[in-house]
């Protein structure tokens, strides 16, 4: 092995290949013995298109041409876009929403005609949007989630489950849609119909309680006509996360609870409401129900069940309800995503492992064996240059745990100087209700085989390890994730592992919110010498007052606590208001279309900063939302964030665009 030093070394993962790669297939389900799922095309502008893979069929294929973007805008961070359902004649018939318009489509792929709109358009507010949706075609319906702008403002809205008609006529006539529900709760899941038609179930809860705070299991009795009446809370509370429900063949109701700290699989009696716990392990077999439609949990015949569960992991098993005893599926993957179907006798999903990519991988129950279906990994460059990840676990202030996953330098020819340190990049996820995963992720490897380390934390307030853990942010956001976050920077240079001097962190979303309260937070401030923000929350009163989307309007309150009770706590916490104390240079990444952190927010921070001499830079990029999906944009945020760090770890490369640190604004 050579020495050169950290940060020059050259790879062969470049920006353009992590963008190229960019995003994961997601939304699996199965129509018949079909498997279906969305898939991202970053260099079509970011859309995703919907695949199709027939049992005999060597390849998936893809069913819609560009323009058309399956995906929707629910709650602004999307729903299940799609479902379908097989048919004696003329192929499946299936539903999609397109990202363009909103609207709810049907297609009918094997009979060759265009897709049909089955909802109006609405010029109200942000319109009528639509997911996931379950088509009854002998009813001549597709049931879903409907939510209906009421007005201008990001609160104005109701949403309720709705009958849209499959043969068009509500396609010009809202009035059409016929109403399952109404909007007595602020926000609703997607229809569960029980296998004889005659109850539905479905989950609701309000502000200010986001999902994994209190959710409710309703069910309502349908009558012939297909009317639902009123319904009955079965499940769950203010203190208590039902995550997701689904109907056995037997007609019980299978349901994730974390009554008892954990999320757990449970059975229903519909008619008294008795739970009965399924599987007593101190796991989880749920997360954060970001996406109205996420499935952990399949019902299989003969009873048994198809769960996601693990600590700081999602392993894929076979539960028998009886027993409450779990068979692990053998294989590479270590996080499997929230999408699970059944074919039959298969479970199929879309999995990952430290060393592969998501790929579409199906169990067959009857003998245990796990293949790939499609969306094979195939190594993009030499696995000499990807890190093998270390899952950690540190001890933080008041002695309490934190996990994290450590990616250091790696490179098949090349070594950091004898006696020296790489830099480490500490990475906060976003949410802050979530986790890193641990797998494949080449913009980590982008990072690492230049001989810069990455740190993933998962820090108080994540998913993964219990009801307890999570709630360790309940008012102390910005204090606990900046501390987890610290712990591990020290803790890395304490080992040796990471270079005094050299640490810097990066985050998007909640975790842009981390990193700049870590850049201007007394106890942490001269911990970093860069940072990169991107789409952050940074005037917490802001936000917190019509300054995002609905969903998470009230999150603060848990987080932070009541505005009119703790405004001095709102303004102390937040970066716009304390930018006198960040002394790093940084960059601020922002899409110019987000409406979750709209760019008023990065705004306010180059305000606060401009005139201090803190060198800067500020890339905006139009058409882009809260995330980056398109590959000019990937690349672009990637080399702009390489860039700050070869200036503030003091290393050369001669192969980045320029980025100019004093300008303090590079619009896109």
């Amino acid at each position: 092995m050579s020495h050169a030093p950290y940060g020059s070394w050259p790879s062969p993962v470049d920006a353009a290949l992590v963008a190229a790669h960019d995003g994961h297939p997601e939304a699996l389900g199965a129509v018949g013995e079909e498997v279906w799922w969305t898939a991202p095309r970053p260099a079509e502008g970011g859309r995703r298109a919907l695949l199709r893979l027939r049992p005999d069929a060597p390849a998936p294929v893809s069913v819609l041409p560009a323009p058309w973007n399956v995906r929707n805008r629910v709650h602004e961070y999307g729903g299940q876009p799609w479902a379908g359902a097989a048919r004696e004649t003329g192929g499946p018939l299936v539903v999609f929403t397109d990202a363009g318009d909103q609207r709810l489509y049907a297609l009918e792929p094997d009979l060759d005609t265009a897709p049909r709109p089955l909802t109006p358009v609405s010029a109200v507010g942000g319109g009528l949007r639509w997911c996931d949706p379950l088509v009854l075609p002998e009813r001549g319906e597709a049931w879903c989630v409907l939510e209906e702008f009421t007005g201008d403002g990001p609160g104005d809205v109701r949403r309720l489950l709705a009958a849209v008609p499959l043969d068009g006529s509500a396609a010009e006539d809202r009035s059409a849609v016929r109403e399952l529900t109404d909007d007595a709760h602020r926000f609703v899941t997607g229809p569960r119909l029980s296998p004889d038609g005659t109850r539905l179930a479905w989950l609701v809860w309000d502000h200010p309680r986001m999902p994994w705070d209190g959710t409710e299991l309703l069910v309502a009795e349908v009558d012939a006509a297909g009317r639902p009446g009123p319904p009955r809370t079965m499940l769950g509370g203010p203190g208590e996360s039902v995550a997701q429900v689904e109907w056995a063949e037997d007609g019980t109701l299978l349901a994730l609870s974390d009554r008892a700290g954990f999320w757990q699989p449970y059975r229903l009696d519909p008619d008294i409401g008795e739970a009965v716990q399924l599987c007593d392990r101190r796991e989880e077999f749920a997360g954060a129900l970001w996406k109205v439609g996420f499935r952990w949990m399949v019902p299989l015949p003969h009873g048994t069940l198809a769960v996601l569960h693990g600590l700081g992991t999602a392993r894929l098993a076979v539960l028998d309800p009886d027993r409450g005893e779990l068979a692990d599926a053998v294989g590479p993957w270590t996080e499997w995503w929230p999408s699970l179907a059944a074919c039959g006798e298969r479970v199929v999903g879309i999995a990952a492992g430290p060393e592969r990519d998501y790929e579409v991988v199906a169990l067959d129950t009857a003998t245990g064996h796990c293949r790939v279906l499609a969306e094979h990994h195939t190594d993009r460059v030499d696995p000499g240059y990807l890190p093998r990840p270390e899952p950690r676990v540190f001890t933080g202030p008041e002695g309490r745990e934190i996990h994290a996953q450590i990616h250091r330098p790696r490179h098949p020819e090349l070594t950091g100087p004898p006696d020296s340190a790489p830099p480490f990049v500490i990475w906060a996820h976003g949410g802050p209700t979530g986790s890193a995963p641990l797998v494949l992720d080449l913009e980590i490897a982008y990072f690492t085989s230049r001989g810069i380390g990455v740190a993933e934390v998962n820090y108080g307030g994540s998913t993964g390890y219990g009801r307890a853990y999570r709630e360790r942010l309940r008012g102390r956001w910005g204090v606990v994730d900046v501390e987890d976050c610290a712990a591990v920077a020290r803790a890395l240079v304490a080992e040796g592992g990471a270079a005094p001097g050299r640490l810097a962190i990066r985050g998007g979303s909640a975790g842009g919110y981390t990193a700049a309260a870590s850049l201007s937070d007394p106890a942490t401030a001269d911990l970093y010498a860069a940072g990169t923000i991107s789409y952050p929350l940074l005037d917490l009163a802001g936000w917190a007052s019509d300054g995002t989307h609905d969903l998470e309007s009230h999150y603060l309150e848990s987080l932070i606590g009541p505005l009119a009770e703790v405004p001095e706590r709102y303004r102390e916490r937040s970066p716009a208001y304390r930018a006198e104390r960040i002394v790093a240079p940084f960059v601020l990444l922002q899409g110019l279309d987000d409406v979750v952190c709209p760019p008023e927010q990065a705004e306010a921070l180059l305000a606060a900063v401009a005139g201090r001499g803190v060198p800067h830079a500020y890339l905006s990029f139009a058409g882009e939302g809260h995330g980056f999906r398109r590959a000019a944009t990937v690349e672009r945020a990637l080399e702009a964030e390489l860039a700050l760090y070869a200036r503030a770890f003091g290393f050369d490369r001669n192969d980045l665009a320029p980025l100019d640190l004093a300008a303090g604004r590079e619009a896109r």
